[in-house]
């Protein structure tokens, strides 16, 4: 063990056996099981929010959440002398859940609507979120900064040629996406979401979905646990279930019947009504992919475009057509 990770881990109540580091953080092997210590910038009134939220998950039933272990002197923030903020985490043996095996992500969308059956409760501090009119609008006024700016380069390399070959029929989805919202019923479902306390995991992933081994009645199990809802805030709750389903369809190339299995998965628990099936729709048709690649690309060092980035791109604009195919067949959407 460090003598950097020992003097923060010293301000805790807890015997530590040994630490290792991971992406960003220390994993710690401890008397009471895996715990991660990381750095955390968020301000003092945020964590308690979070503390709040995972206490009343907890108080409900779902005890899979990396709740965040109070100090000696009962404070969930412990800062060092660098003049950094740490929190300690409890965490899980296990792994990520696999985007390669539907069965995990059938659960993991269950999972998610439990979540949501839950997450609805007033915290001390609330969270401002943008209405998705307004996001729709600047990631519009983006993508045509981003087309101008291209379009002024006196040399073109194959991702600024792709770029603008492609522009119109992807920025076409963009417009059809707003033209559908503002036909939509999403005030008045952003209105009930927030008179219902609503809230949303933030980044609901993958990554921060954790199948893990645990010993029960003899033989190991494999039991989902959900983390770092440091980005939760009050919002439609559909918005963890786009994000999260767009993510797995990219990965699996817009299968219908996962897909379908999927949205059954969440529904059996927690219901999904016309105006979110709606929601959903919407979400899906804006060609986020695009835009993120796009932006990604304006912000990055022109002199080198990685061929990563250009395979990217070339990715989601064939994706299109298997997009568009879904659409049709599950949302009844037509271009």
């Amino acid at each position: 063990m460090q003598d950097y990770d020992r003097n923060i881990l010293e301000k805790y109540n807890i015997d530590v056996n040994s630490t290792r580091k991971v992406r960003g953080a220390v994993l710690c092997d401890t008397s009471r099981g895996v715990f991660l210590l990381k750095e955390v910038s968020a301000p003092a009134g945020r964590i308690l929010s979070l503390c709040e939220l995972y206490a009343h998950l907890m108080e409900h039933g779902y005890d899979g959440v990396d709740y965040i272990e109070p100090n000696a002197d009962g404070d969930y923030i412990t800062d060092f002398e660098d003049g950094k903020k740490y929190m300690l985490r409890r965490w899980f043996r296990g792994r990520e859940c696999d985007l390669k095996k539907p069965a995990e992500l059938l659960e993991a969308s269950g999972n998610l609507a439990k979540l949501h059956m839950i997450m609805r409760v007033k915290l001390s501090q609330g969270t401002k979120t943008e209405r998705l009119c307004q996001e729709y609008e600047r990631h519009d006024r983006e993508l045509r900064k981003v087309r101008r700016f291209v379009r002024s380069q006196t040399s073109k390399g194959e991702f600024e040629i792709a770029f603008l070959k492609h522009f119109d029929a992807m920025y076409q989805w963009a417009q059809i996406a707003g033209d559908m919202l503002a036909k939509s019923d999403y005030e008045r479902l952003y209105q009930e979401s927030a008179a219902g306390n609503c809230l949303t995991h933030g980044e609901y992933n993958y990554h921060n979905i954790l199948m893990k081994s645990e010993e029960m009645y003899g033989s190991a199990a494999q039991i989902l646990a959900t983390t770092n809802f440091d980005k939760f805030k009050q919002d439609i709750q559909v918005e963890d279930l786009y994000y999260f389903f767009r993510k797995v369809m990219e990965k699996h190339g817009w299968k219908e019947r996962l897909g379908d299995n999927m949205l059954n998965a969440y529904s059996a628990i927690c219901p999904l009504s016309d105006t979110e099936m709606e929601y959903l729709k919407i979400r899906l048709a804006y060609p986020e992919k695009f835009w993120k690649i796009a932006n990604s690309y304006y912000h990055s060092n022109k002199a080198w475009i990685s061929v990563k980035n250009v395979e990217k791109l070339n990715t989601a604009i064939r994706q299109t057509k298997e997009k568009e195919r879904f659409m049709e067949n599950i949302f009844a959407f037509h271009l």
